[in-house]
């Protein structure tokens, strides 16, 4: 099996686990991750990471700020500029689904903590 066809099956593979404990809107949670994460971040390269389209995640974007999940707050500088960040609210919806996913993989194995995160500094060099 070839390093892509391998990448895809885990994709598939993590994409279904996750799904399961985001209780089907695994959009929802992606974003909340990313914008908890990478909060000095654009929205650009948010939307890149996510890899969502530009209308798309205007749409979630709004409906998670409505739900007061996140906030958003314009540059000082540049008004066009926009930065997300996540309410109490967010957090405390981030952190439930995260400690639900810990407990799934409650292995404390270093090899494969190891490979995880050389897997995520490949993947992020990539993107």
């Amino acid at each position: 099996m070839k390093n892509f066809e391998k990448l895809l099956e885990i994709e598939a593979l993590l994409e279904n686990i996750t799904k399961h404990f985001a209780k089907n809107n695994l959009l929802r949670v992606k974003f909340l991750y990313f914008v908890g994460e990478y909060q000095n971040l654009s929205v650009g390269m948010i939307i890149s990471k996510l890899g969502v389209k530009k209308s798309n995640f205007a749409l979630m974007s709004k409906k998670l700020e409505k739900e007061g999940v996140i906030s958003v707050k314009h540059g000082e500088f540049d008004r066009r500029n926009r930065m997300l960040f996540l309410t109490e609210k967010g957090k405390k919806e981030l952190d439930a689904y995260l400690n639900e996913i810990k407990k799934f993989f409650s292995e404390d194995d270093h090899d494969i903590e190891k490979s995880i995160e050389q897997l995520n500094y490949y993947l992020n060099k990539k993107i």
